[in-house]
């Protein structure tokens, strides 16, 4: 059996769809028929190189999707067939199955636990988690980094006490579902900061109460205007240096700072120890602590609750043929997120 793909065949090139061998299905995997995937900025980030050498070239991309069951493997216990499902790159329970390796012609196509550019995907059983069909196929693709690291920042890293403030540096996907899941939290004041206005605009429509253009102002005295004392929580989801030393410096001295974002592997930021000292504390984030089986379907029912606007996030959808397209318009920074429909 074939199936189209989006293969990286080397990187700060485009992807190239081609038909590709699926392999026979190890003990602890599933094949998904793909119905939507996300597309994320770490996807470009593995596509230009950002983490250093890929020794794993070609391969498949994609982490996060919706679809269904059409086969499993031995062992696999938690999914069967005709199951609706998303994909999460985050681990959940189930079997962690082995790498999958395609095939063309001659070539092997290599492939992660999850990938989702492509009509059919094997993945491991702990990356698939069984939702309510009642979820929209575009909206649970969303569920499985964006919104599993935004909320899950808000609700599992920080634990976020109700009535606090957040301040969100870098209103992309991730940037926005901290937005969403602060304001389902009950967070009076959240500001969003970004150099984009539309993108910051963007972000009101999805619950932030206060904008700041950090390439129109200084972001600290903008904030200090709002919160004299700091905020007790910021969440870096920018991959910008300076904005994740702005995110520090922009707590109280009890407050958190999350770093989300990804810098390049020769850039690090810089701090005052003496921060440290007054009670201020910067942690990091593995998906926002999310546990997938449990998460991401109490989020599709506050969405179907009207409590999460999830679906308010995507702007733009493009089918598989133009994948290099909806990256152009993801690094462009006018995207809130980004799904693929595949061939349903």
């Amino acid at each position: 059996m074939k199936t189209r793909a989006a293969i990286l065949w080397q990187l700060n090139a485009p992807l190239v769809i081609d038909e590709v061998q699926i392999p026979s299905l190890k003990r602890g995997q599933a094949l998904i028929k793909i119905l939507y995937s996300g597309v994320c900025r770490a996807q470009y980030n593995e596509m230009t190189g950002l983490k250093g050498p890929d020794k794993f070239l070609p391969h498949l991309l994609g982490h996060e999707a919706s679809g269904f069951v059409a086969d499993t493997g031995q062992g696999v216990t938690k999914i069967k067939n005709n199951d609706y499902v998303c994909l999460s790159w985050i681990k959940g329970q189930g079997l962690d199955a082995f790498n999958s390796k395609y095939k063309l012609g001659s070539r092997t196509i290599n492939a992660g636990a999850v990938t989702t550019f492509s009509d059919y995907a094997v993945v491991s059983e702990n990356r698939v988690i069984k939702i309510p069909k009642t979820a929209p196929a575009d909206v649970a693709a969303i569920t499985g980094c964006a919104v599993a690291t935004g909320c899950g920042i808000i609700y599992n890293t920080l634990k976020a006490a109700k009535n606090s403030s957040v301040i969100v540096f870098g209103v992309g996907g991730v940037g926005l579902s901290v937005i969403l899941g602060a304001k389902l939290r009950g967070c009076p004041k959240i500001i969003a900061v970004d150099v984009v206005d539309a993108k910051l605009k963007f972000a009101k429509r999805l619950g932030a109460t206060h904008l700041v253009n950090a390439s129109k102002s200084n972001v600290l005295k903008s904030i200090n205007a709002i919160l004299p004392k700091g905020a007790d929580y910021t969440v870096d989801a920018s991959g910008n240096k300076t904005a994740m030393e702005n995110a520090f410096a922009a707590i109280k001295d009890t407050g958190v700072c999350v770093i989300a974002g990804n810098l390049s592997k020769d850039e690090k930021i810089e701090l005052h120890p003496f921060e440290l000292i007054k009670g201020k504390r910067i942690i990091g984030t593995w998906g926002g602590e999310t546990l997938p089986d449990c998460d991401i379907p109490a989020y599709l029912k506050a969405y179907a609750q009207g409590k999460l606007p999830i679906d308010r996030m995507i702007t733009h959808r493009f089918d598989l043929e133009n994948i290099n397209k909806a990256f152009e318009v993801l690094i462009h920074g006018d995207a809130g997120r980004i799904v693929l429909k595949m061939s349903i």
